[in-house]
């Protein structure tokens, strides 16, 4: 299936990370122009050489996303290098910290939302511009089964993603009616870094990743294994593409469970 992504622009922050090398990969696999935001130009350039992509087709950028003007700065600089933007995927997510709710702070609540809701909405602010003159195009969020599934213990990060779903549905229909259809992902547990850090987080040493990876997708339906970046990026492949243009505000489970156990 031809998903018509070749030479399509498209801006992903978070792009040094396991999902989101994944994402940028699969768009250069496509043929498209892909610019992506990085917290380090070390972490850029070790990624660039890995890319196998043409001259020309692909560029990164160091931007603190915790910042409203590196946001503003990141995607202005990629829409001056490429020319336009095409399709937006605010992929960069922090995992924030496990606590119960007597012992949470107001400072790791806002750390949490910063980058998994407020940094989501800043780069739509500052691209949708774009996509509303084109009056094409798509956005595709990277939220998280979590936007559905409560955990005791998660609550920054669990409330977050269900904010960032709702954001990402309202922003469906204030785009939907120019053209441009916008939804999100929600991945279970993924086999990245993040992943063996949320291990740790809850819990610590007592379960090596093979037992904690056990119990966390031994119920699923399919396998009993976290889902892997690259399964992730093909749904958000799907969704930004002309093939999926009748769908929007749409919350795509990749997962394994959650859709099945609703």
């Amino acid at each position: 299936m031809d998903l018509k992504l070749k030479d399509k622009v498209v801006l992903v922050t978070g792009g040094t990370g396991g999902i989101g090398t994944a994402i940028v990969k699969g768009f250069l696999s496509e043929g498209a122009k892909v610019a992506f935001s990085s917290t380090s130009q070390t972490k850029i350039d070790a990624l660039l050489p890995t890319l196998e992509a043409a001259d020309g087709q692909v560029a990164g950028f160091v931007a603190d996303l915790n910042k409203e003007e590196d946001i503003k700065n990141f995607v202005e600089n990629a829409k001056a290098h490429f020319g336009t933007i095409d399709i937006v995927v605010p992929n960069a997510g922090y995992e924030g910290k496990a606590h119960p709710v007597q012992d949470m702070t107001l400072e790791l609540f806002e750390q949490t939302y910063m980058l998994n809701v407020f940094a989501v909405m800043l780069t739509l602010k500052y691209a949708a511009p774009t996509l509303i003159e084109k009056k094409s195009g798509s956005v595709v969020v990277v939220a998280s089964a979590a936007a559905y599934e409560p955990t005791a213990g998660n609550s920054a990060y669990v409330s977050s993603k269900y904010a960032v779903a709702g954001l990402t549905k309202c922003v469906a229909l204030e785009l939907g009616p120019v053209g441009v259809h916008v939804n999100y992902v929600c991945p279970g547990p993924v086999d990245t870094p993040m992943m063996l850090r949320i291990e740790k987080d809850f819990f610590g040493d007592t379960m090596t990743h093979e037992e904690a990876m056990a119990m966390l997708a031994g119920t699923y339906a399919m396998d009993k294994r976290y889902a892997k970046p690259e399964e992730v990026a093909n749904a958000v492949l799907y969704l930004a593409s002309e093939v999926s243009s009748h769908t929007a505000g749409m919350g795509m489970h990749v997962d394994s469970k959650v859709s099945a156990a609703s």
